[in-house]
């Protein structure tokens, strides 16, 4: 294999990496453009390592060890947050970036080409099919939002809020993710924290929400605010 060939092998892996990571730096996911390219390029760099090296080393060996040590880099994009897991998509992808590299390195351009066009319609086409799946809205709102809900009420009644809070936010669409109570305030009032996430912005079901926790007698103010919005 001439050197002009291995050039090419590199710049085809660099090409087709970049690919991958545009989409994932474009909604702004942990490994984005630079990772995906650099575990491309360094995946083609170790195979078309191996097919150099003369000896009891064959490239599907090398490719073998790159899928194993993949791992370790995966796991590092991977985030547990409350009952939700974050990052596994990021993941695979880094997975796919590196199986692309590895064809690259091989010299097998073609079967590269058309593994980075299935990674990127995967993402493109398959995220909205996997949302309407999951909660199956009226309007298809790719995203998962996460609110937190301020209650004041009295210290004596902290124990029956919390519980009707729990009843009515079981009643929507709606997941909690916590529910958590702060220290005695200067009026005796006490703050309950309630964290709540759904796939897309649902206002309307939020204030109603809203609305039936501040009927309750005991609760002195109920306010809510957006803390995080992911679209991954």
């Amino acid at each position: 294999m001439s050197e002009w060939e291995i050039i090419l092998r590199i710049a085809v892996a660099f090409v087709l990496g970049a690919i991958i990571g545009v989409e994932r730096q474009w909604r702004h996911r942990i490994a984005g453009l630079r990772t995906n390219t650099l575990v491309s390029i360094g995946s083609a760099l170790f195979v078309v390592l191996s097919i150099k090296i003369s000896g009891d080393t064959s490239p599907s060996r090398i490719a073998s060890q790159i899928v194993s040590g993949i791992g370790f880099l995966g796991a590092g994009v991977i985030m547990k947050e409350g009952f939700t897991v974050r990052g596994l998509n990021t993941a695979a992808t880094l997975w796919c970036s590196a199986a692309v590299g590895s064809l690259s390195g091989m010299g097998l351009w073609l079967t590269a080409c058309i593994g980075t066009f299935a990674v990127v319609i995967a993402h493109l086409s398959l995220r909205p099919i996997a949302n309407y799946m999951n909660m199956r809205p009226i309007k298809l709102d790719y995203s998962t939002t996460t609110y937190n809900i301020k209650i004041f009420c009295p210290k004596n009644a902290l124990n029956h809020i919390r519980v009707k809070t729990n009843e009515i936010i079981n009643e929507s669409r709606f997941q909690i993710k916590s529910l958590k109570n702060s220290s005695e305030e200067a009026d005796g009032a006490i703050e309950i924290n309630a964290e709540i996430y759904i796939y897309g912005k649902h206002t309307t079901q939020l204030e109603d929400i809203i609305r039936k926790i501040g009927a309750e007698k005991d609760v002195i103010s109920v306010s809510w605010e957006i803390i995080d919005k992911n679209d991954d």
